[in-house]
C-alpha cells in the first residue's frame, strides 16, 4: 500500500510563510486533460439510456462565439441515465432539424453517461452549439461546441475534457472553498498544473479530480511515472477526495494503490466506425516491444504505416486521417488495420465513408 506524507496542522502557517519566501514549485503539467487520453474512453460503460425528442422550447443558453447569453427556440431532449439522473439537452436551432439535433444530443448524452455519478449529479442541462470555442462547466450545465469537440476527439481527450467541466458543475460549489480542500491545498504546497496554479480558486478542483480518477481507478491505463508524479504532487488533495466517498458509478473498481497493474496485448475497435475522414485506434502492450500498426485495403495492399517503433509498456492511441503513405486521401471502402508487437498480431476491419 502506498503511504502519503501528511503534515500536522501546526505546520500550515510555516508552510504558507515559506511558500511566499522560497518554496516555489513548477507544476508538472500545463493542464491535466492532456495527461493521458485513455483515462475514460468511448469503450467504457455509459449510463446513458435515451434522450427522446421533447419538442422545441424557448431557452436561454450561453454561447462562447458571442461570449454572451442567447435566447433561442432550442430542440429539447430529455436524457435519462440508468442511475436515476436526468438532464435536459438543449440543442441550438442552427442545426436545422430535430433529426440533426438528435444526432448531437444522443452522441454527447452517451459520452456524458461515462462520467462518474458524482460529476453528473448537478448537470441539469447540456447546451450544444456549433463552433470551435472551448467547452464550459458550471451553472448546473455543460456547454459543448461541436467543432471543438472534434478537436478533442482527434486528440483523444473528449471524455477527459468532460470530466474537467463536469467537476466544475458538480464539485466546485461544495468543495472549492471548503476548509478541508483549502487545508489540503496548502499542505501540498504545489499545484498539479499551471492552469490550477494560475487560477487556484476556480480551477484547482477540476484540474485535480481527473488525476485523482486516474490514479485511483485507472492506474492500469497510465504509466508509472505519471502515477508517481500525481501521488507525490497532490497527496493531501487525493486524501480529501478519498474522504468524500464520492459515488463514482459506472467507474466502480479501485485500481492497484501501488501503481499500474499488468496489461495485456490488445487493439480495440477503431472509433468512430464507420468514419469520415478521421478515426482513432487504441492499443496496449504489456512490455517494451517493436510495435507496427499498418492499414491495408481489402485486397491486402498496404496503404499506410501508422506506427513502426519500439515502445514501452502502456496504453496508447493513434489517429488515421484516411490518407496513404504519400499523404493522399484514399477512396471510401473497407480497410483492415493490423498490429504486430513481439509475437502478438491482431487484425480488425473498419469502414471509411465519403
Amino acid at each position: 500500500m502506498r503511504h502519503y506524507l501528511f503534515i500536522p496542522i501546526f505546520f500550515i502557517a510555516s508552510i504558507i510563510f515559506c511558500q511566499s519566501e522560497s518554496l516555489v514549485f513548477d507544476p508538472p503539467y500545463s493542464g491535466t486533460i492532456f495527461i493521458d487520453p485513455d483515462i475514460i474512453t468511448e469503450e467504457d460503460i455509459s449510463t446513458f439510456i435515451e434522450a427522446p425528442y421533447a419538442g422545441q422550447g424557448v431557452r436561454t443558453m450561453y454561447d462562447r462565439r458571442v461570449n454572451d447569453w442567447i435566447t433561442v427556440t432550442a430542440y429539447l431532449f430529455d436524457a435519462t441515465f440508468n442511475d436515476g439522473l436526468t438532464s435536459e439537452i438543449q440543442v441550438n436551432p442552427e442545426f436545422g432539424s430535430s433529426d440533426s439535433a438528435f444526432i448531437e444530443a444522443e452522441k454527447y448524452g452517451i459520452e456524458i453517461g461515462r462520467l462518474p455519478n458524482a460529476l453528473r449529479a448537478d448537470v441539469e442541462t447540456v447546451w450544444i452549439h456549433r463552433g470551435t470555442q472551448p467547452f464550459g462547466g458550471g451553472n448546473n450545465n455543460i456547454l459543448i461546441h461541436i467543432g471543438q469537440a472534434l478537436n478533442y476527439i482527434n486528440d483523444g481527450i473528449l471524455e477527459e475534457t468532460l470530466v474537467h467541466e463536469a467537476a466544475h458543475t458538480s464539485l466546485d460549489a461544495n468543495h472549492a472553498a471548503s476548509s478541508g480542500w483549502l487545508t489540503a491545498q496548502t499542505i501540498d504546497g504545489e499545484f498539479i498544473s499551471t492552469y490550477a496554479q494560475d487560477y487556484p480558486d476556480r480551477e484547482d478542483i477540476a484540474e485535480s479530480f481527473l488525476p485523482y480518477l486516474a490514479i485511483r481507478y485507472r492506474s492500469d491505463r497510465i504509466d508509472q511515472s505519471t502515477f508517481e508524479i500525481i501521488t507525490q504532487t497532490i497527496p493531501n488533495r487525493i486524501q480529501y477526495f478519498d474522504d468524500q466517498l464520492f459515488n463514482l458509478y459506472p467507474i466502480t473498481t479501485l485500481a492497484n494503490e501501488d501503481g499500474p497493474s499488468r496489461i495485456n496485448y490488445s487493439i480495440h475497435q477503431n472509433y468512430p466506425n464507420p468514419f469520415n475522414p478521421i478515426t482513432k485506434l487504441h492499443y496496449s502492450i504489456p512490455e517494451k516491444s517493436l510495435v507496427s500498426i499498418a492499414i491495408y485495403d481489402i485486397l491486402g495492399n498496404q496503404v499506410k504505416t501508422l506506427v513502426n517503433q519500439n515502445q514501452d509498456v502502456g496504453s496508447r492511441s493513434v489517429i488515421w486521417d484516411a490518407t496513404n503513405d504519400y499523404g493522399k486521401p484514399v477512396s471510401a471502402g473497407i480497410y483492415l488495420y493490423q498490429i504486430q508487437a513481439g509475437e502478438y498480431m491482431q487484425t480488425k476491419k473498419m469502414v471509411l465513408l465519403k
